[in-house]
């Protein structure tokens, strides 16, 4: 069993890194040897491709393996591409059907289809099981290896089959129930089957199952295996027939995958998909260069509203002083607001026929914002530059933060509606919007307040 791991120091990091380096394999062994699995995995993360490869084939087989399933996708097509074939085989076999089906996502077309040639005729059907679902389907990332029992079988019958599915199962804490066509219609927890009398049919233990459809995304079948605090949840088919299931475990990688990917493109970028320092810079550059020129683009519109309110930038050279704290004001309550509703979005608590209502609530928290943000603008602005100057920045950032604040609100629900992730669409959009419509308003508001032409 492996010991606990604990979080690796810089020390440890530097001296293992060192004797890398050196090619100290004496050392670079001892090393990892007195390192939990979890350490070792942290310490690969942040080596080199060939480093890594190398560190990798220094830990003994049954360690190696476990190792092999801690590391992200990426990682393990490096370790493919430079590990010896029968290594290959040998750690592929191992994997269970769901991690194998995520490993083939990465490899090369004829790699993959080398390894899952040399798989056992049975672990190469329960795989090809997984991969025949959509790729951001739960049943992409089921395991389809499960014990089960039967409503009319005995609780001492249900353990005999526990203990036989024991070496193949990924998990026996929560026990589906299907009838003879293989129809889900229970679940029944190993506490329960231990602790009731030998004779006690199943249908007397067994409760309702929360199941997921294996068509349906992962996201969404994962967060509510999370909600329901699930041990494991079935998967079935459009016919109830259960396919596999979905262990918690795989429920919050899943989940904090998905969290990354949101965090990436609301700041403007797209997920990495690995750790931070096993990333190659280049794919750290193509990961953020789309996105700025989105948004250097989208930027050309705030650079037309000023050509248009020369004229007026000229008349009161003041007013270009608040350009950035107003665009950038604007800018803050939108991406707020947008966030809010996507990670609702996520979670469940709207929905886009929620449209009315979220559009109500995010105007009024505008008003709010505004008026808040705006009296202090009126004070501090009329206080350096004069009360008229002032009631300009006050009004503006009033109107400014209603603005934002509503139309980021919406940004995510219409993305939804529209079948784009709200992540991607709303940050972008609400940027380029924001700026322009400010500027606009700000114009607007000073020609008026201050009589300019």
């Amino acid at each position: 069993m492996d010991r606990k791991a604990e979080p690796v120091t810089g020390r440890q990091l530097q001296d293992v890194e060192s004797a890398v380096s050196k090619r100290d394999f004496d050392r670079v062994t001892s090393s990892i040897d007195a390192m939990p699995s979890g350490q070792v995995v942290e310490l690969l993360e942040r080596l080199s491709v060939r480093d890594r490869a190398l560190v990798y084939r220094m830990l003994p087989k049954d360690r190696a393996s476990v190792v092999f399933e801690r590391l992200d996708a990426p990682l393990q097509k490096e370790l493919v591409v430079g590990l010896q074939d029968e290594d290959v085989a040998a750690i592929f076999a191992g994997l269970t059907p769901d991690d194998r089906a995520r490993l083939v996502d990465e490899l090369p077309a004829t790699v993959a289809t080398r390894l899952l040639r040399d798989l056992p005729d049975d672990e190469r059907e329960l795989t090809s099981v997984v991969l025949g679902y959509p790729e951001r389907s739960i049943g992409r990332r089921m395991n389809p290896e499960c014990v089960t029992t039967h409503p009319h079988l005995t609780a001492g019958e249900s353990l005999q089959r526990i203990r036989h599915g024991l070496q193949r199962a990924e998990t026996i804490y929560t026990i589906p129930v299907t009838d003879d066509s293989r129809k889900l219609v229970g679940v029944v927890g190993l506490r329960q089957v231990m602790g009731a009398d030998p004779e006690t049919p199943v249908a007397e233990l067994m409760s309702e199952a929360d199941s997921a459809t294996a068509t349906e995304p992962a996201e969404e079948a994962a967060r509510r295996c999370a909600g329901l605090r699930l041990l494991a949840m079935p998967v079935v088919d459009h016919e109830d027939r259960l396919v596999g299931i979905l262990t918690v475990d795989d429920a919050l990688d899943i989940l904090e995958n998905a969290e990354s990917e949101d965090q990436a493109r609301i700041s403007g970028s797209e997920p990495l998909r690995r750790p931070y320092l096993s990333t190659p810079v280049r794919t750290l550059v193509q990961a953020r260069v789309v996105w700025l020129l989105v948004l250097a683009i989208g930027a050309t519109l705030t650079v037309q509203v000023l050509e248009v309110f020369e004229s007026t930038l000229e008349q009161m050279v003041v007013l270009s002083v608040f350009i950035p704290l107003l665009i950038g004001t604007g800018g803050n309550t939108g991406n707020q607001a947008a966030t809010s509703i996507t990670r609702a979005l996520a979670l469940g608590d709207v929905r886009p026929r929620d449209v009315a209502k979220v559009a109500l609530r995010e105007l009024r928290v505008g008003v709010s914002l505004g008026l808040l943000l705006g009296a202090a603008g009126f004070v501090i602005a009329g206080i350096i530059y004069g009360a008229s100057i002032g009631a300009v920045i006050g009004l503006t950032l009033a109107a400014i933060c209603t603005l934002a604040a509503t139309v980021g609100g919406l940004m995510p629900l219409i993305a939804r509606a529209i079948k784009v992730d709200p992540a991607v669409f709303s940050n972008p959009f609400i940027t380029t919007f924001v700026d322009a419509t400010g500027l606009v308003v700000y114009f607007f508001i000073a020609r008026a307040i201050l009589g300019l032409g």
